[in-house]
């Protein structure tokens, strides 16, 4: 019975010393190591239960179920591996966070970047059709906050025309479809027209998953753009 109780109080201990080296390293409680010996040494968690962040208290994401969890971390990984180790320690991402139903202030949002802490929340079950590209989309999120001298929202304004207008905020318009236009017109999706920031993440994606762009002039400056400052951060950046 005491050795019983030894190993019990052994591995109570030790798994408290992990959540609390997790926690100093992200700041995000209720996490479990998921993966860490990884091609690229991207860290992988997940919420051992659910968990709540912010000031207010606001961002809200629940425990994975455990199918749906080892599903996606491998559609994650897969997609992340199109990333070197070099250039994930130039736009200081290192921690992947996996969990379901992850919101802000009661608002579903597929992931939250946060270059500060070197880490991106993805909502494991965010919509199965653009999964992947959402992917992509919240690293450019990374990479932007990481780079925002090289991405100047005044140079991109300019390459749409004269008469349209972003929203203020992502949650200030009602442009959030993510479905890829066949007739661009200067924007990938409905949500590139929400804000800036929004539109060039969403033509990131479209460049990474090798979306090809048809008699757009607008677009093919867009992605220019993107290209030519992306190996402003990595010149060995492949596309």
């Amino acid at each position: 019975m005491n050795l019983f109780r030894l190993i019990l109080i052994f591995f109570v201990f030790t798994s408290q010393v992990k959540a609390n080296a997790i926690y100093n390293l992200i700041k995000i409680p209720n996490l479990e190591i998921y993966e860490i010996n990884t091609k690229n040494k991207l860290k992988y968690f997940y919420a051992k239960n659910s968990f709540r962040l912010g000031v207010q208290k606001n961002i809200v994401c629940l425990k994975p179920n455990e199918e749906s969890l080892n599903k996606k971390y491998k559609i994650i990984n897969e997609n992340l591996n199109l990333y070197t180790s070099n250039f994930l320690k130039k736009i200081n991402l290192k921690y992947i966070v996996m969990c379901e139903n992850l919101s802000i202030s009661g608002i579903g949002t597929a992931g939250i970047p946060d270059s500060a802490m070197k880490t991106l929340i993805l909502d494991i079950e965010f919509n199965k059709k653009y999964f992947e590209r959402v992917i992509h989309h919240e690293v450019f999120h990374i990479i932007n906050d990481s780079h925002k001298e090289y991405f100047n929202q005044k140079i991109w304004v300019k390459f749409n025309s004269k008469d349209f207008k972003y929203a203020k905020c992502s949650t200030c318009t009602d442009k959030l479809g993510l479905e890829t236009y066949k007739k661009t017109n200067g924007f990938f999706t409905e949500y590139s027209q929400s804000t800036v920031s929004e539109d060039m993440a969403e033509v990131f994606s479209h460049i990474i998953i090798k979306n090809k762009i048809k008699d757009d002039l607008i677009l093919e400056k867009k992605v220019n753009f993107i290209k030519t400052n992306l190996l402003k951060i990595d010149s060995s950046f492949k596309f």
